[in-house]
């Protein structure tokens, strides 16, 4: 066999060697791939998170099937993965807000300290979860704004949910004049928060005195509301408080200022 000869037999057997390394590999990623899929789908994980998941895995999977198959024609290796990690390192810092933001959507997704359709107070907004991707997530705020946030914020930072619980309370305050009959101011409130079927009594709702103001007596209201009733709560009794008190004759005090002329 001549020098040519050998040469064509060598690259022919390199190239079946590449490519049964290549098919051996890509049907061995292929039932880890199923395998994963399964045993994501028993953990009931988020879909975005495992669908994220098996993505990297599957890029990670074919690269060292890719990095095998070249080992075997006698390409150094160690010099490829060192460019790569190179590489890797200086995409990494130039998308060190999007890794941070990716990481961030993880670890929501996996252990969910809140899903779509869950009412959240954020720096001063409160709206509804519309939606949580792996970079970025949406919330639909109660004055009908769709705001998107970075995960990185919403794990840096402090976050209160307000659908994950099965009741919230409604925290009110009151003023009455110092000449009202607290008691009867009570038995307004009482009978009031007994109208609306949207106040739970399990827990009871309570009256209480607060503070002694300068102008007047605090009253200090605290009832349960399931949480998509919070509002409708809030506001029922924010206005007939006000009416209530009118029809009885209750004051609602307010500061005054005297002026009196020098003598």
């Amino acid at each position: 066999m001549g020098k040519f000869e050998e040469q064509i037999f060598a690259f022919f057997s390199k190239a079946l060697i590449v490519i049964a390394v290549v098919v051996i590999g890509y049907l061995i990623v292929g039932l880890l791939i199923r395998l994963m899929k399964k045993l994501l789908e028993k953990t009931k994980l988020d879909n975005t998170a495992a669908s994220f998941i098996v993505s990297v895995a599957k890029v990670l999977l074919y690269f060292i099937v890719a990095v095998t198959a070249l080992g075997t024609i006698g390409v150094n290796i160690a010099s490829l993965i060192t460019a790569l990690g190179a590489a890797a390192l200086t995409a990494g810092l130039a998308l060190q807000d999007c890794l941070s933001n990716m990481v961030s959507g993880l670890v929501i997704l996996i252990n969910k300290p809140f899903v779509a359709g869950d009412i959240l107070e954020f720096e001063g907004m409160k709206g509804t979860v519309e939606n949580i991707k792996i970079f970025s997530t949406a919330i639909h705020t109660l004055d009908n704004k769709l705001v998107t946030i970075p995960n990185s914020r919403l794990t840096r930072n402090h976050i209160v949910n307000c659908t994950m619980v099965d009741k919230r309370r409604v925290d009110l305050k009151y003023t009455v004049s110092y000449d009202d009959d607290i008691t009867k101011v009570k038995s307004l409130i009482y009978s009031l928060m007994a109208s609306n079927q949207n106040i739970l009594q399990d827990p009871e709702p309570n009256v209480y005195v607060g503070e002694h103001l300068d102008s007047g007596i605090q009253i200090v209201v605290l009832l349960w509301v399931k949480p998509d009733d919070y509002y409708n709560v809030f506001y029922f009794m924010q206005e007939n408080v006000k009416k209530v008190f009118d029809e009885n004759g209750i004051t609602i005090p307010y500061p005054h200022i005297v002026v009196k002329n020098g003598e």
